[in-house]
């Protein structure tokens, strides 16, 4: 069972007060991002990226016009490239 302190793991994080619902996210990494009635995104859950998702959630990252998505290290909170 995968945990918070797993150093490899990296966590999605949405800032709300950016996203302004232009939703590139949700079509590049639906399984990691949600859309609300209003149409901004939200991280699905706890935000946790499978390694296999880890290249479609750059890829989200980088697509985001108002740079409302970031990627961080679960464990540390840290940004990541």
């Amino acid at each position: 069972m995968a945990n918070d302190d797993d150093t490899g793991k990296l966590r999605l994080m949405v800032d709300g007060g950016l996203c302004q619902g232009h939703n590139r996210c949700a079509v590049l990494v639906p399984e990691l991002i949600e859309v609300d009635n209003l149409g901004f995104a939200h991280a699905r859950g706890d935000g946790l990226v499978d390694e296999a998702l880890a290249e479609k959630a750059r890829i989200a990252v980088k697509n985001c016009p108002e740079f409302a998505l970031r990627l961080v290290r679960a464990a540390t909170g840290s940004e990541t490239p």
